[in-house]
């Protein structure tokens, strides 16, 4: 086992030292214990190579933000060992990682499983109203879901060990590095580029998984070129332990199919006959394109709607703003179309400010001028945005003093009622 610096990840290899290399990817709350039934197996034919997500198992919390960064901090520890060519098998978030390695990296990747994966893990919404639940609760509510989560209940009530044992993982793991997981996955999305994943890619999915269940599998196969469905009876969405040795099985029988070879040689022997196939050539960029802040005098500048409405759905949440443009009719659309190139696209997008204080200045600017319609929307979004609750609270002190007594009374009253709704948790 090696811990690595903050930039990698904490690792572990089983099996054979010049044997192929295949990483197992863990799912998000998980750690590399998540695969300990598969690695009797499968270290028998390949060197397995098991990390931790940040803050997870005991690894060194240093958040990661994007599955871009994640995959890069795989890359990494695997370039420290030596590691050019490998497999890949990832569950959830370890699949994100994988399809993500394959997209950007595809002469790195020789072979792909994906399990309990999705193009899009519901909506970002939803993850980042997780992460407001856990800054305000702790990971105890996520924990005690768990189980439900990623057992059938048949299987929960058989196992109270591996029951408690899941509560446990979730319970011990870094709050930052969660959260931090969830915005990963709340901007995560690769539905438009499953077409570039060009490795032979096998999708494994339980059939009682109501977290990412088998629609989001057939839209994997569907969308990549070399893909096929495997179907686990009886298991849901942590299938590798669940049904062990069904999923070990067709991870053997997948990944011992010959491996294409690399685009360019790199010195590491491939598994026995191989046969060709022609990989695409690697990108000179990342795949995800994240709009940069434009110099004022260039000649040329993009239109600002689109980074504007992805800004303002990430801090508004999809439901909101969906809601706002439905409305929105021939008299008022083009305010609507002002809204987000200009607030959005100009302003909240600017490197000036994180969100944070753009939000801790939004609420004091509306508690001074009486907006109070205005108001939920924006304590959600700081929310979201990282604010705790205490800190929410701070910032309303704060407008007491210089916005007034009752302008604050009236925020206080509003932001209660969200907070009480955005702190829930959802089990």
């Amino acid at each position: 086992m090696s811990e690595t610096p903050s930039n990698t990840l904490q690792y572990r290899f089983d099996g054979p030292e010049d044997a192929p290399v295949l990483v197992l990817g863990p799912s998000l709350g998980t750690t590399w214990h998540m695969w300990d039934r598969q690695v009797p197996e499968l270290a028998r034919t390949w060197r397995v190579f098991r990390f931790d997500l940040p803050g997870h198992g005991g690894a060194p919390a240093h958040p990661a933000g994007t599955v871009a960064d994640l995959a890069d901090r795989v890359l990494a520890a695997l370039d420290a060992s030596g590691v050019q060519r490998f497999g890949f098998a990832g569950c959830a978030l370890g699949g994100a990682v994988g399809a993500e390695l394959a997209l950007r990296h595809p002469g790195r990747v020789a072979s792909l499983a994906l399990i309990a994966a999705s193009p899009r893990f519901g909506t970002a919404d939803e993850f980042r109203q997780r992460g407001v639940v856990v800054r305000s609760h702790g990971l105890d509510p996520v924990a005690r879901a768990a189980p439900e989560r990623w057992f059938t209940p048949g299987f929960a009530g058989a196992q109270p060990a591996i029951t408690e044992w899941a509560v446990q993982m979730v319970r011990t793991t870094d709050p930052g590095c969660y959260i931090a997981a969830c915005e990963a996955l709340a901007a995560f999305d690769i539905r438009t580029e499953l077409g570039r994943i060009g490795v032979p890619t096998l999708v494994l999915v339980g059939s009682e998984d109501q977290v990412t269940g088998p629609a989001e599998a057939r839209t994997l196969v569907a969308g990549i070129p070399d893909a096929r469905l495997a179907v686990v009876p009886g298991a849901s969405h942590l299938a590798p332990v669940e049904q062990p040795a069904a999923v070990t099985d067709l991870l053997v029988r997948h990944f011992s199919t010959p491996w294409s070879p690399a685009p360019e040689a790199t010195g590491q022997t491939p598994a026995p006959a191989p046969t060709p196939v022609v990989l695409p050539p690697q990108p000179t960029g990342p795949v995800a394109e994240i709009a940069p802040w434009v110099d004022p005098d260039a000649s040329v500048r993009p239109d600002p709607y689109e980074s504007g409405i992805k800004v303002r759905r990430e801090v508004l949440g999809d439901a909101h703003v969906d809601r706002e443009l439905a409305e929105a009719d021939a008299f008022s659309g083009e305010f609507q179309d002002f809204l987000t190139r200009y607030a959005w696209g100009e302003i909240w997008s600017r490197p000036g400010l994180d969100r944070r204080t753009r939000s801790c200045v939004a609420l004091t600017a509306l508690i001074a001028s009486g907006h109070t319609a205005e108001l939920p929307a924006q304590v959600r979004a700081a929310l979201r945005n990282g604010l705790t609750v205490a800190e929410l609270r701070e910032v309303l002190l704060q407008a007491a003093v210089y916005c007034g007594v009752p302008a604050a009374e009236e925020a206080f009253r509003v932001a209660r009622a969200v907070v009480a709704e955005e702190t829930t948790p959802h089990e």
